[in-house]
């Protein structure tokens, strides 16, 4: 029986003694409509598959949305002017022309959806305001002025909502920071200070519930923190630390992805609340993506890889199942 196909999860089955299974357990055989199943322990990990290109290959922009609605801004890319405006959404197949951002800027942070999105932060494109302390806001068609950041700096973090953001981390002429605020739809609050100032670092989950994950703090960090709406705590390290990768999903299911270790990454990792485990690797090894989604139906867009990189790529996960598998096989 080698044809593993059927998931199936506490749906009655017939044993072969005529009984019903509930709830199949490893070790066990049934059988059900002409098939017999066999339960087996697996441990379940996402694929990256090819999505549609950006419209402007950069690098280091912001992302928010879902894989099916998702939005990036911003980045860098290496044109003139090379700190970009750029806004595109992805539909779930192809990117299409936004409305660009009011200021340009690269290592800014993003959260929430295409049509209430949230960027905050960066590096402007204006000789002596080049850490943005400006917030725009997305309506689906257009920027609009947003709450300042209390501390203009870049390559920070950030996730939640339009409504509900939060953003921590980063940096700008005074070193690493580790500072959070928290964002109400109209103004930012400080929030609890990460434990380990960083900046290129990723975030994923909401304001009550985050994550932030990675990032270099003299060296690429592995620490991962998880905020509770108002304070973080030590979450489980990653287990390959490195700088400049993206976050999705939550913080009981984030998902991290590319970065920068010694050289360009491929690597994904993917969160239960209390550990990281390998996921499945991206095509593309890339430095400063941007991420969104969640760890079931993520997506990373974008990146530097020696060239500015226009490449999209979608990342699908089963579920966990209960780690439980269900192989089937026909008589």
């Amino acid at each position: 029986m080698t044809d593993y196909q059927s998931i199936k999860y506490k749906v009655p089955t017939l044993n072969l003694d005529g009984t019903t299974e509930a709830s199949p357990v490893e070790g066990e055989m049934w059988y059900d409509s002409g098939k017999f199943y066999f339960g087996s322990s697996a441990t379940f990990s996402g694929v990256w598959s090819s999505g549609g290109n950006l419209g402007t290959a950069r690098y280091s922009m912001a992302g928010a949305g879902t894989q099916s609605a998702g939005l990036c801004a911003g980045g860098y890319e290496n044109v003139t002017p090379s700190i970009s405006n750029v806004t595109e959404e992805y539909n779930g197949t192809a990117w299409s022309a936004g409305g660009n951002l009011a200021t340009a800027r690269r290592a800014s942070a993003g959260c929430g959806t295409q049509s209430a999105g949230l960027c905050m932060g960066g590096y402007g494109p204006v000789i002596n305001e080049d850490y943005l302390v400006s917030t725009e806001e997305y309506n689906g068609t257009s920027w609009a002025a947003g709450g300042n950041i209390a501390t203009g700096k870049y390559l920070l973090a950030a996730c939640g909502t339009q409504s509900a953001g939060l953003c921590m981390g980063g940096a700008n002429d005074g070193g690493d920071i580790n500072a959070t605020e928290e964002y109400d739809g109209s103004a930012w609050s400080s929030g609890g200070n990460l434990a380990t100032a960083r900046n290129n670092l990723a975030g994923a989950g909401t304001q009550s519930a985050g994550l932030c994950m990675g990032g270099i703090a003299g060296s690429n960090s592995n620490v991962t923190e998880e905020y509770d709406g108002t304070s973080w705590s030590s979450g489980g390290n990653l287990t390959t630390a490195r700088r400049e990768l993206a976050g999705a999903g939550t913080q009981a299911a984030g998902l991290c992805m590319g970065g920068y270790v010694s050289d360009y990454s491929n690597v994904t990792e993917e969160y239960d609340g209390t550990s990281w485990s390998s996921g499945g690797n991206l095509a593309t090894a890339r430095r400063s993506p941007a991420g969104a989604g969640t760890q079931s139906a993520g997506l990373c867009m974008g990146g530097y890889d020696g060239s500015d990189l226009n490449v999209t790529e979608e990342y699908t996960h089963p579920g966990s199942y209960d780690q439980l598998f269900t192989g089937h096989g026909s008589l």
